[in-house]
C-alpha cells in the first residue's frame, strides 16, 4: 500500500511504495513549484507514477514551458513569486494550446473562499499540502483519464470534420471543401489584393474508360488523377479538390494569369506524358482544363466564387469543344 505520510516531510527519508503504472501510456506533467526541495519531491513522486515530468520554478517560467513543450497536466503551487498558482491557472485558461490543459493546485490554503477562488480561476482540481502520496497519485490518474478522454474527443471530432471535407474514393478534399475555402479565398483576395486563379479539370473521355473496362478501373483512374495533382501543386498553399464525377478543381492564391496558364499546362502534360497503371494494364489519359482568374483591382462588388466558377467551366467547355487535352483560359468580361 502506499504510504499515508503527507508529502510535505523532506526529512523523512522512509522509502516511497506507489502503485505500478508503468504499464500505463505516458502523459506529461509540468510540476510548478518555488521551492527546490518540494519541486524535486513532487518530481520523484509523479515520475515514480509513470509519468514523464518537466518542471517551472514560477508561472511565468511555467508559461514559457507550455508554449514550448505542451504538457496537458499541470501541478502547481499557489503561493509563489512573480505569478501564483491562480495567475497561472488564469493565464493557461486564456491561451491556445494543443489540447486541454489539466490543472492541480497545491496548497497549505484550505478555506471554503479559497477553494472556490482557486476553482473560478480555472482550476480543475484542488488539494491541500497535507494530502498524502496515494491521494497525490489517484488524482492525478484521474487527471489522466479526463485528459485521454479529451484528447480522444477532439481526435473524434477533428476526423468527421476531415471526412465531412474529404472525397471517399480519392481521399482529395471534396466540393463541401472547395465551395467553403473558395469564399475564403476570394475575401482573402479582396482585403490583401493581389490575383486568384481557379482551374477546372475534366478527364476526357471517362465515361468511355467506365464502360470498356468498368467502375473500378475507372475509380482506379481517380486515385491516381488526384495523387498527381497534389504532387504536381507548385507551392504548399495551393490546392486541388474532387467536385463532382471525373471533374477537379485547382486552387491558385496570389497568382496571375499567366502563372495560372503555366501551371494549368504543366498539370496537363503531367497526365497527358505518363500513363495511368490499373489492374487491365495501362491507360493513356488526358485532360481537358479551363482557367478563371480574379483580380483584387478589377473585382467587382458583386463578384461571387460562382461567377469565377461560371468563367473556368467556360473555357473548360471551349478546351473539350476545340479537341480536349488543352488549356483555356478565359477573361472576365
Amino acid at each position: 500500500m502506499p504510504s499515508a505520510t503527507p508529502l510535505w516531510n523532506p526529512d523523512d527519508t522512509t522509502r516511497i511504495f506507489l502503485p505500478d503504472f508503468r504499464n500505463l501510456p505516458g502523459q506529461k506533467v509540468l510540476v510548478v513549484d518555488d521551492d527546490p526541495l518540494t519541486r524535486e519531491h513532487l518530481s520523484m513522486l509523479v515520475q515514480a507514477a509513470g509519468f514523464e515530468v518537466l518542471t517551472a520554478e514560477s508561472g511565468r517560467e511555467a508559461m514559457s514551458t507550455l508554449r514550448r513543450d505542451y504538457c496537458p497536466i499541470v501541478l502547481s503551487d499557489w503561493q509563489m513569486p512573480d505569478m501564483d498558482g491562480v495567475e497561472l491557472c488564469k493565464a493557461i485558461r486564456a491561451e491556445s494550446f494543443p489540447g486541454y490543459v489539466y490543472v492541480l493546485l497545491l496548497t497549505a490554503r484550505d478555506a471554503h473562499q479559497d477553494i472556490v477562488h482557486g476553482l473560478d480561476a480555472g482550476a480543475d482540481d484542488y488539494l491541500t499540502k497535507r494530502v498524502t502520496e496515494a491521494e497525490l497519485m489517484a488524482r492525478l490518474r484521474a487527471a489522466k483519464r479526463i485528459v485521454s478522454l479529451e484528447q480522444s474527443l477532439r481526435e473524434s471530432v477533428e476526423e468527421k470534420r476531415r471526412q465531412a471535407t474529404t472525397d471517399a474514393l480519392t481521399g482529395a478534399n471534396n466540393r463541401l471543401y472547395f465551395d467553403k475555402h473558395l469564399v475564403r479565398e476570394l475575401k482573402r483576395t479582396r482585403r490583401f489584393g493581389g490575383s486568384l486563379s481557379v482551374l477546372l479539370l475534366d478527364i476526357d473521355r471517362f465515361k468511355s474508360i467506365n464502360d470498356r473496362y468498368g467502375h473500378g478501373i475507372g475509380d482506379e483512374v481517380l486515385v491516381q488523377f488526384a495523387e498527381r495533382l497534389r504532387t504536381a501543386l507548385p507551392r504548399d498553399y495551393d490546392w486541388s479538390a474532387r467536385i463532382g464525377g471525373e471533374e477537379f478543381a485547382v486552387v491558385l492564391p496570389q497568382t496571375d494569369m499567366q502563372g495560372a496558364m503555366i501551371v494549368a499546362e504543366k498539370l496537363r502534360q503531367s497526365i497527358a506524358s505518363l500513363p495511368i497503371r490499373t489492374e487491365s494494364g495501362n491507360l493513356n489519359v488526358t485532360v481537358s482544363i479551363g482557367v478563371a482568374v480574379a483580380d483584387a483591382a478589377t473585382l467587382l462588388p458583386k463578384t461571387t466564387v460562382d461567377d469565377i466558377v461560371e468563367l473556368a467551366d467556360r473555357g473548360l467547355y471551349k478546351s473539350k469543344k476545340d479537341g480536349r487535352n488543352r488549356v483555356t483560359a478565359m477573361a472576365a468580361a
